[in-house]
């Protein structure tokens, strides 16, 4: 005798279960309706799913499934390389605008949890894996994927040839693109993938930066217009908020700052009232010509306290230093890329996260010096300035997720402020 509800597992590509239970067995009529029981609690777990449609704006398309529901949604497409770290993926504001593909096939085997939280909400517009795993196992879990997506509205999207769609965009470059249940006629999407906002020229800062101040406290944000000092804090440091993730400022906490977060819109002369002790620069999304205000006010503490960028912040100090930007093909998006320390020769394995790059070509080298190079295509990883304590690095040595290797450059951030 076939159990109820079997052939409705068969909407979900991952998850099939087929328990045939012969009655004139061993087995008795209890232990027939415990397995009937159980299919139907599993069941009722399995997020229901609805074909999708994956559309780029050059007329490539994939195939999915939803697993979070209907919706449409249309953002730059790109793939992240991690093993792990989905979450903090999630929450990085850095990917405001974006659709971003794992390559790594099984996604949500670990579930969620409040303490891999790299920003209040998710920042990403939809979500595509390989295989969605719906049962999390792992101490830390609070819940699943799915829940979680759902809660911010995000598309879940499975059951997508994300190796193929990686060699896509490798091949094709990061382009616009459309994610539709409600939609699946591929010539109406192909035109709104095309006639979609792009990434260049936009400023996704204003979208992500913090509306009001806040001090980083020993449990997380604290809403305040100045520092927070107590006995322990040696330095205080202003942290420019364009989209920035909570390990930063951690690390920065862990490090005896009194951490004052500021929004992106923040004069240079507010800044410079408070009297900082050094100032840092955070990651965050889109193209930094988009930002042109906030590069004016970048040019203005310049020479005035130390500083240190990283990501978007990096990009940021070099339009400041008057250098240009351009936009990778593809960018770099993972915890395992290799980038060469040329001060010591040594190899980092970094976290990254970005599709823009500065030009060292358009940098003055006798003010700013190469420090770091991206080992896969030469690109530039970081600089220093020549005449004041100011250092900036494209990849994430806050991690989170990612290696530890580059986490002494908030270091030498400390010892900039100790010798200014």
């Amino acid at each position: 005798m076939s159990i109820p509800f079997i052939d409705s597992f068969t909407r979900h590509q991952r998850i099939i279960i087929s328990i045939d239970v012969v009655m004139n067995t061993s087995l008795n009529n209890t232990i027939y309706f415990l397995y009937e029981f159980i299919i139907v609690f599993i069941y009722l777990r399995i997020p229901q799913i609805m074909k999708a449609l994956i559309v780029l704006e050059d007329g490539a398309i994939f195939d999915g499934e939803s697993f979070t529901g209907s919706g449409e949604k249309t953002g730059e497409i790109v793939f992240n390389t991690g093993m792990t770290g989905y979450q903090e993926v999630l929450t990085d504001p850095s990917y405001k605008g974006q659709i971003v593909t794992m390559t790594y096939p099984l996604i949500g085997n670990y579930g969620i949890n409040p303490d891999d939280m790299e920003s209040a909400a998710i920042h990403l517009g939809s979500f595509i894996v390989k295989e969605y795993h719906p049962f999390p196992s792992n101490f830390r879990s609070t819940g699943t994927l799915t829940d979680f997506l759902k809660e911010y509205d995000i598309l879940g999207i499975e059951g997508v040839d994300t190796r193929a769609l990686t060699r896509h965009i490798r091949i094709a470059g990061a382009l616009k693109a459309v994610i539709s249940t409600d939609d699946l006629n591929p010539q109406s999407l192909i035109q709104k993938a095309r006639n979609s906002q792009g990434l260049i020229g936009r400023d996704l800062v204003r979208e992500v930066t913090c509306s009001h101040p806040y001090c980083w406290g020993s449990s997380g944000p604290v809403d305040s217009d100045s520092f927070l000092i107590n006995t322990t804090h040696s330095h205080k440091v202003i942290v420019i908020d364009f989209g920035l993730k909570y390990n930063q400022l951690r690390l920065l906490a862990e490090r005896n700052c009194a951490v004052l977060v500021v929004p992106a819109t923040t004069s240079a002369r507010d800044i410079l009232a408070l009297n900082p002790d050094g100032i840092f620069l955070s990651n965050g999304p889109g193209d930094p010509a988009g930002v042109k205000d906030v590069v004016e006010t970048v040019k203005e503490l310049i020479g005035k306290k130390p500083i240190f960028g990283i990501c978007l912040g990096h990009q940021i100090l070099g339009l400041a230093f008057g250098g240009t930007t351009y936009k990778l093909k593809f960018g770099h998006r993972g915890s395992n890329q290799p980038v060469k320390n040329l001060s010591t020769g040594k190899i980092e394995i970094t976290s990254q996260n970005h599709g823009f790059c500065v030009d060292l070509d358009s940098l003055d080298p006798d003010q700013v010096e190469l420090t770091h190079t991206n080992l896969n295509d030469g690109s530039l990883e970081g600089m220093r300035h020549l005449h004041y304590p100011i250092f900036s690095v494209q990849h994430h040595p806050e991690n989170a997720p990612g290696p530890h290797d580059s986490v002494y450059l908030f270091d030498h951030f400390i010892k900039s402020m100790e010798q200014s």
